[in-house]
């Protein structure tokens, strides 16, 4: 009987932080293992997908260092099963694939920053930190925090969203996007800006990931026959906004 997924509701205890390591290669889950300990965390270690999901389920870390590469099956599909699970917790790829498109495509999935192998352990310690304190920052929200525009409702802190009532199914980099836009309807956001807001990763100006996430949420917020919130100001970025024109 699989183990029903507890998703990532983990408080602030003095219990030391918990890290899943998932990568298939032995020596390197040694060395982040000692690394990561010599750094106060608590670690538990996985060499495929099937394992790690075991683990991230039975005992749901508070961050992840994932391998895209795995023997079984992709990391990029782990992520996205516990995304789609409802699961926050932050992840940080691990690969040898160093190409833009390759790094495109893990923070699309839902990864929250991305190191390329051969690392510097240092280096890894250091971003788990910075994942952790972002994590931290992200307060509860009350009830009248909620933001509204139209008829969309955007609960971050819940991870909900609301059209007109109906719930709409977004993964966590959708619902950042969406929840910065609605944090100030009708400003326009470059690319950029919202690489920084929500990625907070250097892209060295490919900005493709961001194009890719705007079209699944124009699919997703604005359905067929509806007033299309999520604009394009073409020459500018995008903005969300109930009238004028939606460029394609």
């Amino acid at each position: 009987m699989p183990v029903p997924w507890a998703g990532h509701n983990r408080g602030v205890t003095d219990v030391p932080p918990h890290v899943l390591v998932v990568d298939d290669d032995a020596g390197i889950r040694e060395l982040l293992t000692s690394a990561l300990e010599f750094a106060s965390y608590r670690v538990t270690a996985a060499g495929t997908a099937a394992d790690a999901l075991r683990l991230w389920r039975a005992a749901p870390p508070d961050v992840v260092v994932l391998d895209v590469v795995l023997p079984d099956t992709d990391g990029l599909d782990v992520l996205r099963l516990a995304r789609a699970q409802g699961d926050q917790v932050p992840v940080l790829f691990l690969s040898s694939r160093d190409t833009v498109a390759d790094r495109v495509a893990g923070l699309a999935a839902g990864g929250d920053d991305y190191v390329t192998k051969p690392f510097d352990l240092s280096e890894v310690v250091a971003r788990l930190a910075a994942l952790r304190r972002r994590a931290a920052a992200v307060a509860p929200v009350p009830d009248d925090d909620v933001l509204r525009y139209a008829d969309l409702e955007v609960d971050e802190a819940r991870c909900v969203v609301r059209r007109g009532g109906r719930v709409l199914d977004l993964s966590s980099t959708e619902l950042r996007v969406l929840a910065t836009l609605a944090s100030s309807p009708e400003r326009v956001w470059s690319k950029a800006q919202l690489l920084d807001r929500v990625w907070s990763y250097d892209f060295g100006g490919d900005t493709s990931v961001v194009e890719k996430v705007i079209s699944r949420l124009r699919r997703k917020v604005d359905p067929a026959g509806a007033v299309p919130l999520v604009q394009t100001v073409r020459g500018f970025g995008y903005v969300l906004r109930d009238q004028g024109p939606q460029d394609a």
